[in-house]
Parts: structure tokens; C-alpha cells; sequence
């Protein structure tokens, strides 16, 4: 059975920056929960942020790869640098999946570690651009396919070509 790795926070845990959670209600989370597919993770948490966290975003908006190549660092609200907690966090997430052999994630949206088509852009104005989290960047490096919450339907019919 093809294991997901899934973030944290799409399963009701509180490990978001604010303290809470992004709980889906979907109803293929579910079925893929009771078949005990998902693999809840938290990279932000796993790096070492405490919960809550100020928030962060990818300086410039510039994305994930920029953040592995070091040409961008991620930056907290407070002006702090959290580069090398996402980059632990995103580090320990693809160790999780190579040792679990997971080939595919449904990861949260916007997130400056799980986004999959838009992160913030590194003002705090709430303004989102198009890139990669810092740890969608590093597990797509590696081959595994990252989804976000609102692309369920692709994800599943993906997980559907992993079963043949």
C-alpha cells in the first residue's frame, strides 16, 4: 500500500504558527486516513519553531529552490532569520519519506514549507505569489509528488498510477 506523507495541520493538529490547525474535511482524507495511508508531519515543527511561532515568509517571495540554494532565506515576522530550522524541517521530511518510501504528499497551500503553486511573498502584507515551500522543493527534487489540499482529485488519480 503507497504510504502519503500529509502536513500535520490538514489532520487537525496545532502545529500552525498561530497556534492552530487547518483541518480538512475532505472526504479522500478521510478514506486515505482509515486505510492508514497518511503520514502526518510538520517540517516547521520537526525543524526545531515552537508552537505558536511568528509567522514567516520566503524573503522576495523568491520560493523553496532559492531557500536550498541559499540565493533567499526565510524570514520570521519578527525580522528573525528561521532559514535553518525550515531547512531541518524540510530535510528531516524527505528523510521520512525515503524511509517510509513514500512517493507522494498532500501538503498545505501557501505555506513557506508546504506550498505547492504560491508562497507568500516575504512582505507580511498577505499578498501570494507563484513558487515552491522549502520543503516542496526538496521532496519534488527527489521525485516525490507534492500536492496541496485543493488538488485532491489530481493527487488521488496520481496515487492511482503509483497501485498499478
Amino acid at each position: 500500500m503507497e504510504r502519503i506523507l500529509v502536513s500535520a495541520c490538514l489532520m487537525g493538529r496545532r502545529v500552525r504558527y498561530d497556534g492552530g490547525a487547518k483541518t480538512s474535511s475532505d472526504a479522500l482524507l478521510a478514506t486515505w486516513r482509515a486505510e492508514g495511508r497518511l503520514v502526518p508531519f510538520c517540517p516547521e515543527v520537526e525543524g526545531g519553531l515552537p508552537v505558536p511561532r511568528p509567522a514567516a515568509e520566503i524573503e522576495g517571495g523568491a520560493g523553496g529552490a532559492a531557500v536550498l540554494s541559499s540565493a533567499a532565506r526565510v524570514l520570521a515576522a519578527d525580522g528573525s532569520d528561521v532559514t535553518a530550522a525550515f531547512l531541518s524541517g524540510a530535510r528531516s521530511a524527505l528523510a521520512l519519506a525515503r524511509s517510509s518510501r513514500i512517493r507522494m504528499a498532500v501538503l498545505k497551500e501557501g505555506s513557506p514549507s508546504c506550498g505547492g503553486l504560491s508562497v507568500y511573498d516575504g512582505t507580511f502584507e498577505g499578498r501570494r505569489t507563484p513558487g515552491q515551500g522549502v520543503t516542496t522543493a526538496l521532496l519534488e527534487l527527489d521525485g516525490i509528488r507534492v500536492f496541496g489540499e485543493d488538488r485532491l482529485d489530481e493527487a488521488a488519480a496520481y496515487l492511482r498510477t503509483l497501485e498499478k
